[in-house]
């Protein structure tokens, strides 16, 4: 009996056991398709952060777009208006009616405010009344002046040299004809500069050049265009190093970088493509020249630290890491200025946002103190300049540290990516260079003359497909370097390039560079023609 009763207990044990495993097995059946689920809500999770980082892409690039078009719609300046004038008494007023007709009166032409334009040549001819008499002519004889501007195409001279050779006793004795700036071309340094000069100072590409000359009576083929440019940029290698060298003779200069677009050889096929290739370019503040550089295209920090490896002064750029580090690695030998417009750019777009706003005023207060003088007017030194900044700047930038520190410290009402923190963050991280400004008189709040430089790059990149090759991209830089140097100089890019190649074909091979330095824009002197 105890025998049964043990083997009825260990069947029933059994059945608990063999219901113990269905459970187990189920429950296990179960985590697995929990698991499973949660696998695949990881995934749709996934998918979602994912949607989201790409809706918030999209969001970022419409906004970024409708601020351009509000733009585009308001067309509205940056620039300061000028505060309303005082209320004037009626007798200043009537003062101020005189004035302006007393000068009119004096300009002529019915009171135009018209350029007379004396700095043309002018003609002058004689226009009588139909059948008028010398007898007439001379009883009365009233004259009125009436201006006529023309124009005249560009004119091709074809200039037939006929090189004569005599006989001098017993020796024959030949003429030395003039030699051109290219070896065995028969075209004169004032046709080469044309080319040159619609091409990187008008932007204008090569092929619609080649039309110009062609609509005007001058049929050129398209690849000796750009055979003359070619030959003429390795001509000028020595006058590039020149100011290459001389830039960096400069105390103070600034840098910054474009894109051009350029056709390269590519792997796939051995065909080309077409990439974004980046244009250098570093400005003497003082000297007035700039110097354009690249290298195949790299916007690699290596390339400026390279080019400005043994630079000693001062350098101006925007927040680009690669100019933080020039200052960085240089021992103490480079201060770096920061650029104010680079600075506020972003709040321009929050406009109507309170804390945008306030940093805008101040950073306009800047540039509203700045105008009240200028270097050079009125016997205003820099010396002038930089104890007037040490009165105004320490106080306005006091401020504006304070307003950005304050936008920082609202991250509830800013989150950490909004576009306010990261304006902020931005100005903040450059105020050391912000700082450094006022520490002389004739430094620049802002980088914008070089800016400006480089739209002479952009209207080529708007205007023409791309550069042919690295190689063209190179002889861009030669002839750019030469010809916003010219402009920051006001001198005519196709006097001097005329001039400068004729010039040059006179000298003699292995020309030191040094010899060159003569020969730059801030140095150059137009050479006397021979009667």
């Amino acid at each position: 009996m105890i025998i049964k009763m043990l083997q009825e207990q260990l069947e029933a044990a059994n059945a608990v056991n063999f219901q113990l495993n269905m459970t187990v097995s189920n429950l296990n059946a179960t985590v697995s398709e929990l698991r499973a689920t949660v696998k695949g809500m990881g995934q749709t999770i996934s998918n979602l952060e994912a949607l989201l980082k790409d809706r918030d892409a999209s969001l970022s690039k419409a906004k970024s777009q409708m601020r351009g078009l509000s733009k585009m719609v308001e067309n509205k300046s940056e620039r300061q208006k000028a505060s309303p004038a005082e209320a004037k008494t009626e007798e200043e007023r009537q003062a101020e009616r005189e004035r302006k007709a007393a000068e009119r009166k004096a300009r002529g032409n019915n009171g135009a405010k018209r350029d007379m334009h004396f700095e043309m040549k002018t003609v002058e001819k004689d226009i009588y009344p139909d059948g008028a008499a010398d007898g007439q002519k001379a009883v009365f004889d009233r004259v009125r002046d009436v201006v006529r501007y023309i124009m005249i195409p560009p004119q091709f001279i074809k200039e037939v040299l006929h090189i004569h050779t005599i006989k001098a006793g017993d020796r024959l004795v030949s003429a030395r004809a003039p030699q051109t700036p290219i070896q065995n071309s028969s075209f004169d340094g004032s046709f080469i500069a044309g080319i040159a000069q619609l091409r990187y100072l008008y932007s204008m590409p090569v092929e619609r050049i080649v039309n110009y000359f062609s609509e005007n009576g001058f049929n050129l083929d398209k690849q000796t265009a750009h055979g003359l440019l070619k030959k003429t940029a390795f001509l000028f290698e020595n006058l590039h190093r020149a100011m290459r060298n001389a830039v960096k003779e400069d105390n103070y200069i600034c840098a910054d970088e474009t894109y051009h677009k350029v056709l390269v050889n590519t792997d796939e096929n051995a065909g080309k493509g077409i990439r974004k290739g980046y244009i250098w370019v570093i400005l003497a503040a003082h000297l007035g020249l700039t110097y354009f550089f690249y290298d195949n295209g790299s916007r690699s920090e290596e390339v400026i630290l390279k080019e400005l490896g043994d630079y000693s002064g001062t350098i101006q750029s925007d927040g680009l890491k690669a100019y933080k580090k020039v200052e960085a690695t240089s021992g103490g030998k480079v201060r770096r200025l920061a650029c104010l417009q680079h600075c506020k750019r972003d709040f321009l777009d929050m406009k109507g946002n309170p804390d945008a706003d306030r940093i805008l005023e101040l950073c306009n207060d800047i540039y509203g103190n700045e105008r009240k003088h200028k270097i050079g007017e009125n016997g205003w030194t820099a010396e002038d300049n930089l104890k007037w900044r040490q009165e105004y700047a320490p106080q306005i930038l006091e401020d504006l540290k304070a307003a950005l520190l304050k936008v920082q410290a609202q991250t509830d009402k800013y989150p950490p990516k909004s576009q306010m923190q990261g304006a902020a963050n931005y100005f903040l991280n450059e105020w050391d260079g912000i700082e450094a400004i006022p520490t002389a008189g004739d430094y620049a709040w802002d980088n914008n003359q070089i800016e400006r430089i480089n739209r002479y790059v952009s209207l080529s990149r708007k205007n023409s497909l791309f550069f042919g090759s690295h190689a063209g991209a190179e002889r861009g830089c030669v002839f750019y370097s030469l010809a916003c140097s010219c402009r920051l100089h006001r001198i005519n890019f196709f006097e001097y390039l005329s001039d400068l190649l004729n010039r040059m074909a006179e000298m003699p091979n292995g020309t030191p560079v040094e010899a060159y330095r003569n020969l730059l824009p801030d140095k150059w002197t137009k050479k006397e023609q021979s009667k």
